[in-house]
């Protein structure tokens, strides 16, 4: 008799509203510290670098009291890995710098298309035409809601490819070493982080230098930008925490499409809180995003059950092909296990 499965610490509602309550807070908490209203913190890259300091943080101290459990995956695959995560988030800061907002919104939409084909290249997978519908209605809706001035140039067009190429693999590659190392998101995420970590806090002064020509050192560090800072890293630890769960239990392209209620969320907090302009185009925009959500859901679910095996009935299991080697010898007889009585 099989052990019976534990059941997850976080069900898989659990672990979405997770990704989108932390993601989205992190976005407001960012928007406060960064912004030139609020304590004017331009230091993406350095403030993803402390992130990931804390989150390797809770990780040692997870593994440290014994609530997770440490397994070896290669540090050449963790450094290739962590390597690959760094450039998509330096790639797409500069994307953000050199492109308009508009053209920034468009390339973070290319993704679902990229990573449908990178899983279709790397790992034979296929999908059915519902599913493809519905992607492309969630990133007709999400552009409509976000997309408006379109500018691009040269420089600006090679960061975004390299953003959007990086940030595909790196969540493909999630999902991937979960399976190859039979290891769990958070203990990958505890692995991966101490690597990040030190080499953006080390890189990312000299990077956010470069980007919008001030130094990190002659930042005034007001008690006000330092709460900001420490909750945006809090919420960080959810908000990676998250995303390793959900692309381990789902699929990249899953993450990416319903990861666009984010988005959704976002437009609508920023109505809310910041007095953001909210235009019909916005509304119905929003909408079709959210329909083309449940319609890819519905999709998945559906193919999921296409692909699960009928069980057979019980009559069905004596069938030649089911009945033990040892008894379908020729002038054996085989044993009727409901009546007991012996047959030739």
């Amino acid at each position: 008799m099989e052990a019976e499965k534990k059941p997850p610490a976080v069900s898989d509602v659990g672990a979405w509203a997770m990704n989108v309550v932390s993601s989205v807070g992190i976005i407001m908490a960012n928007k406060q510290l960064m912004s030139s209203s609020g304590y004017a913190f331009a230091f993406a890259t350095t403030l993803t670098g402390f992130h990931f300091t804390v989150t390797a943080l809770v990780g040692w101290i997870s593994n440290a009291t014994g609530y997770s459990v440490s397994k070896h995956v290669p540090l050449w695959e963790l450094v290739w890995f962590s390597l690959v995560a760094n450039t998509s988030i330096t790639g797409m800061n500069l994307s953000l710098m050199l492109n308009s907002v508009g053209f920034y919104q468009i390339s973070k939409l290319s993704m679902i298309p990229v990573v449908c084909l990178m899983e279709w290249v790397l790992n034979s997978k296929h999908y059915t035409t519902k599913v493809i519908s519905a992607v492309v209605v969630v990133a007709a809706g999400v552009g409509i809601c976000t997309v408006t001035d379109v500018e691009v140039n040269a420089k600006g067009f090679l960061c975004a490819c390299v953003a959007v190429f990086c940030t595909s693999l790196q969540q493909i590659t999630i999902g991937s070493f979960q399976k190859k190392y039979n290891i769990g998101s958070f203990e990958l995420l505890s692995k991966t982080a101490p690597i990040q970590a030190i080499s953006l806090i080390i890189l990312g002064p000299f990077v956010d230098y470069y980007l919008n020509g001030r130094s990190l050192l002659n930042y005034n560090f007001s008690g006000g930008a330092t709460f900001f800072i420490l909750l945006s890293c809090s919420l960080a630890v959810f908000c990676n925490m998250s995303q390793y769960l959900c692309i381990g239990r789902f699929s990249a392209t899953s993450f990416q499409v319903l990861g666009h209620m984010k988005t959704v969320c976002v437009l609508i907090l920023g109505w809310i809180l910041f007095d953001s302009a909210l235009t019909v185009k916005n509304i119905m925009g929003m909408l079709l995003a959210v329909m083309g959500m449940v319609v890819y859901s519905w999709a998945v679910e559906a193919e999921k059950k296409a692909a699960t095996p009928i069980p057979r009935n019980k009559s069905d299991m004596l069938d030649g092909e089911d009945v033990p080697l040892k008894a379908r010898v020729s002038g054996l007889p085989t044993v009727d296990l409901e009546e007991g009585e012996m047959k030739s």
